[in-house]
């Protein structure tokens, strides 16, 4: 990113001429001509059971003028049909697919627009470039380090305009707050601090197999992820919690925090090192990734501390926790939980007061050393990350998009970071959690205020061990890590593919 930030300084290169052939028979080669005004582009949306159904549709590209969403994809046929349905009500004609590779014949669709569960991410959209589409793909825009870098392959070689959906960007407001910590203006950056506590109950446990619906064709739904028994209750949503599809609460919200976090402090690599140390509280169930996490990304000269919660602020509550903390230099920061809605900010504290990155009704807001409102930074209204990848497609610059997919990938690769050190590490007493962090005091502020809120929920870890992860060290010219423990993390770098679902590795 440049030191400068402006709506088209991101990239800012027009994209080549390709005249690769696409993957896909009878496909031409992609057309990277711009479009006019005038000119309308066609989108097919795949996955539509929440995200891509409010979010990609009803409340993006459906209100959009030269857009025309013509194609829908879903493994499950009910969810198909019911946004299908919306459709022929309207009098409107839409083709409907289960399998995303019909999809991507089709010659008429210019973009793909892609709301499936983290596991699909990377194969979706490498075969969408390798099929000459450009590609809007949700956040974690991978499921692993080595498929995100892939992606970032596919775009370039393919010339394809491709979007990490990380929507923050698309606020003005956040840029003028970056700008004006960049300024000096409140001295030097101290802190770097980001959360998503959000209520997660428990998912359940399985009594053999979960129930997977007649109207889903289960091939399709698992993709390059492992075809077993449905190992857990439900097949939708909850996948979430389990490593072979989702990435946990950090993979979850967390790109989003850790994304305007590198942004502010300028870092265009990954960290050195790596932490990351908690577990799965409160309940028993199918459940695998933490409910409960601290994970420090050791860059220099501030790193950035990272935390989830999934349980109230007590255990007979609903509210979530609010957000308090104190700064090497003895700032106090605050961002307050509104009532049972889920509490998730950044913030980066310098000399002199901090700026809090929150994304509620508002926007970021600075306060002085002492906790006083100085100035509130307005929201922009009217856009929205899906314009502005629409303005890349068009003008096939892809300084256009305010989130090209090589910053999606950074940002990705700092939640699978997280989760690479919490899965190697081994559950511990918490006097040894004690002794590793002892020396950063933000890092056990960061400790004792879990430690706290698990109190408050029945959770002693005195009395209870916590999974901790080692201190990982990254190369991060080569995206693989390097020194102890090496061998054990590099193996979660990679996924094993199902054929023939995979991503190869000349893409």
């Amino acid at each position: 990113m440049n030191k400068k930030i402006t709506r088209r300084k991101f990239l800012g290169n027009t994209a080549k001429t390709s005249i690769g052939l696409a993957l896909f028979s009878g496909l031409p080669a992609p057309l990277l001509a711009k479009k006019g005004v005038n000119d309308i582009i066609n989108i097919g949306v795949v996955g539509l059971n929440g995200h891509g159904s409010w979010a990609h549709l009803e409340n993006s590209y459906l209100k959009m003028e030269g857009v025309r969403v013509i194609a829908l994809c879903d493994p499950d046929l009910a969810v198909l049909n019911r946004e299908a349905k919306k459709f022929y009500d309207r009098n409107e004609k839409v083709e409907t697919y289960t399998d995303i590779r019909k999809l991507l014949d089709n010659k008429d669709i210019d973009v793909i627009s892609g709301a499936t569960p983290n596991h699909w991410h990377a194969l979706s959209t490498v075969w969408a470039c390798q099929a000459g589409k450009d590609v809007c793909v949700e956040k974690p825009v991978s499921h692993s380090i080595w498929e995100g870098r892939k992606m970032v392959e596919a775009a370039k070689k393919y010339n394809r305009i491709v979007q990490a959906d990380l929507d923050i960007r698309s606020n003005m407001a956040m840029y003028d707050a970056i700008e004006y910590i960049k300024s000096g203006e409140l001295g030097k950056v101290i802190m770097a601090h980001s959360w998503v506590y959000k209520r997660r109950k428990s998912i359940g446990k399985v009594n053999g197999s979960g129930y997977i619906p007649k109207t889903v064709d289960y091939d399709l739904w698992c993709g390059p992820a492992p075809m077993v028994s449905l190992p857990r209750i439900n097949l939708h949503y909850d996948w979430h919690w389990q490593w072979d599809y989702g990435n946990g609460e950090i993979g979850n919200n967390g790109p989003h925090h850790l994304d305007v976090c590198r942004w502010a402090l300028g870092y265009n690599d990954l960290p050195p090192r790596v932490i990351s140390f908690g577990g799965r509280y409160g309940y028993s169930d199918d459940g695998q990734t933490p409910n409960t996490q601290i994970t420090v990304l050791d860059y220099k000269p501030v790193p950035i501390i990272f935390e989830i919660r999934g349980l109230p602020e007590k255990s007979d509550s609903n509210l979530m926790d609010s957000f308090s903390a104190r700064s090497k230099n003895g700032i106090k920061v605050y961002h307050k939980a509104d009532g049972a809605s889920y509490n998730h900010a950044s913030i980066i504290v310098c000399e002199d007061g901090y700026v809090d990155l929150g994304v509620e009704v508002g926007g970021p807001v600075l306060y002085d050393k002492n906790g006083n409102k100085v100035k509130e930074f307005k929201r922009e209204r009217g856009y929205s990350s899906n314009r502005h990848f629409i303005e890349a497609v068009r003008s096939r610059n892809e300084g256009d998009i305010r989130t090209p997919i090589i910053e999606g990938h950074l940002s990705a690769c700092l939640s699978h970071m997280g989760n690479i050190s919490y899965r190697v590490g081994k559950e511990v007493p918490a006097e040894e959690v004690r002794e590793v962090i002892k020396k950063d005091a933000e890092v056990v502020d960061a400790y004792e205020r879990t430690r706290e809120h698990l109190m408050a929920n029945g959770v002693n870890l005195d009395e209870t061990k916590i999974t901790l992860g080692p201190w990982l060290k990254m190369d991060s010219s080569k995206e693989r890590f390097v020194g102890p423990y090496s061998d054990i993390a590099n193996k979660y770098l990679k996924r094993e593919y199902r054929e023939p679902f995979v991503i190869r590795d000349e893409v």
